[in-house]
């Protein structure tokens, strides 16, 4: 069975209604990015960045997977499917997804600030000032935040060095670290992206380029799998 591993982003969720900050001139729900998804904004109001991530929690657990999504854990019959994300949700999971890396953690998920590896699952639920961990110290979302190093961006690059195909759905290929793990795709792979504006992005020449927002674009590779 081939390894079919797929790099999705913020396009593939926006289908299923969850906004980028890409959206809005570094706007996110009205909010300057760094002020809500960087550490420092974290040190300099915790409440907001708390209040923030309540909401984006809720309006999440609202909304459905797609047919990308599904059509994605479909390909578990035929593939040994790995997905890396860049989003937070969980939609790939909830379409029946096994293989789920998130490179920039989970809303679901609350972790102390101090230690690590303390991590609880929160899905439902909000974070408030005084939550905190079994040691004292004061729970923030498992997000890897504008600052932050990417835990999981090793295990990443490795998923990547194991594919037979490729597939890039719904990013712009402009976030680093991520981005860069095209260069741990063997060069002998066939790479597929697709993107409503793939004309814009600085796609290598041996790319497969799709010009199709996600649920549109899986119809057309869904034919070249084929």
């Amino acid at each position: 069975m081939k390894n079919l591993v797929l790099l999705t982003g913020a396009g593939i969720s926006a289908e299923s209604g969850i906004k980028t900050f890409r959206d809005g001139n570094g706007l996110w729900e009205n909010h300057d990015v760094m002020e809500v998804a960087s550490i420092n904004g974290w040190y300099q109001n915790p409440s907001l960045v708390l209040d923030f991530y309540n909401q984006r929690r809720s309006q999440a657990e609202t909304v459905q997977p797609n047919a990308a999504h599904q059509f994605l854990a479909d390909l578990q019959n035929q593939y040994h499917v790995q997905i890396v994300t860049q989003n937070v949700d969980n939609l790939h999971e909830r379409a029946g997804a096994k293989n789920v890396t998130h490179l920039h953690g989970k809303l679901s998920e609350a972790k102390s600030e101090i230690d690590s590896n303390y991590v609880v699952d929160i899905s439902g639920k909000e974070i408030k000032l005084g939550d905190v961990c079994p040691k004292g110290y004061q729970l923030r979302p498992n997000i890897v935040w504008f600052g932050e190093e990417v835990p999981m961006l090793e295990k990443a690059a490795k998923i990547c060095e194991s594919a037979d195909i490729f597939v890039i759905i719904g990013t712009s290929l402009q976030v680093y670290p991520a981005a860069g793990l095209i260069h741990n795709v063997p060069n002998n792979c066939p790479v597929f992206i697709i993107d409503p504006k793939v004309d814009e992005i600085n796609v290598p020449n041996h790319f497969t380029s799709i010009k199709a927002t996600a649920v549109e674009g899986i119809k057309v590779l869904k034919q070249y799998l084929k």
